[in-house]
């Protein structure tokens, strides 16, 4: 139990520590609020694939064969589904920014964050499962490797939306605490969450795919910066790319 707290607070508290670099960005923020956000996008484009829906596809084909990929599918889209619901749900905006409130792409960004990491502490917590602590210990790794470019990139969106920075930091908190629990879930029902993985990583990736298509790029590709804003995404798309080939 012991090795899997530790790796509950090290794949938890790598998005904390990406949050608390993200703090350094925060003049940039409120000038290049837009090329952030794009980087973000690019940053979070990556990580859906590469880190949800490809696994997902793997995991999902390996128990069902080729006809499992429509679990990855029927994922994807349960993912967009519910936040089009929770859109929904979320007062419109009226151009006014508060301490209190966030313009609905900064908030759904922050709950995709979230919904992205439940799964991936899932992952952590499953893969005791294996019973070989070398190969958990990589995989919990990899993940918290890749929370730290998250917690930072979480950050300077809602710096530049104008929430505080304690509020900012909570906020990423609150993100890393799902992926703790998730990591709890994951290792106390590791025979349910094998099964149910495939789904839960298409679900996540289907957020962020929502999040970032609906809402990010359109927001960033609007402004003074929109061609900028292009490489932006692309940089944050390929530094992603090359971060997962390293690991």
């Amino acid at each position: 139990m012991l090795y899997v707290l530790l790796t509950a607070i090290g794949v938890g508290g790598a998005t904390v520590l990406g949050a608390a670099l993200g703090f350094i960005f925060r003049r940039a923020a409120e000038r290049y609020g837009d090329l952030i956000l794009a980087l973000a996008s690019g940053v979070m484009l990556a990580a859906s694939v590469f880190s949800l829906i490809l696994p997902s596809v793997e995991y999902s084909t390996a128990r069902h064969g080729t006809a499992g990929v429509a679990v990855t599918v029927f994922g994807i889209f349960a993912g967009a589904v519910s936040l089009t619901l929770l859109e929904r749900l979320l007062p419109e905006e009226n151009g006014q920014l508060t301490e209190k409130r966030m313009p609905r792409e900064v908030l759904l960004f922050v709950l995709a964050i979230a919904l992205h990491n439940l799964p991936e502490g899932l992952a952590a917590g499953v893969s005791f499962g294996s019973g070989n602590l070398s190969d958990t210990l990589m995989i919990a790794g990899s993940i918290a490797l890749q929370n730290i470019p998250e917690g930072m990139v979480l950050i300077p969106p809602m710096l530049g939306a104008g929430v505080t920075p304690r509020r900012a930091f909570l906020i990423a908190l609150g993100t890393g605490l799902v992926e703790v629990a998730g990591t709890f879930l994951g290792y106390i029902f590791v025979t349910v969450s094998i099964s149910i993985l495939p789904f839960a990583l298409a679900f996540a990736g289907g957020t962020m795919l929502y999040v970032i298509a609906g809402d990010m790029i359109p927001k960033t590709h609007g402004g003074a910066y929109r061609g900028r804003s292009t490489y932006a995404l692309l940089l944050g798309f390929a530094f992603m790319v090359v971060f997962d080939a390293v690991l």
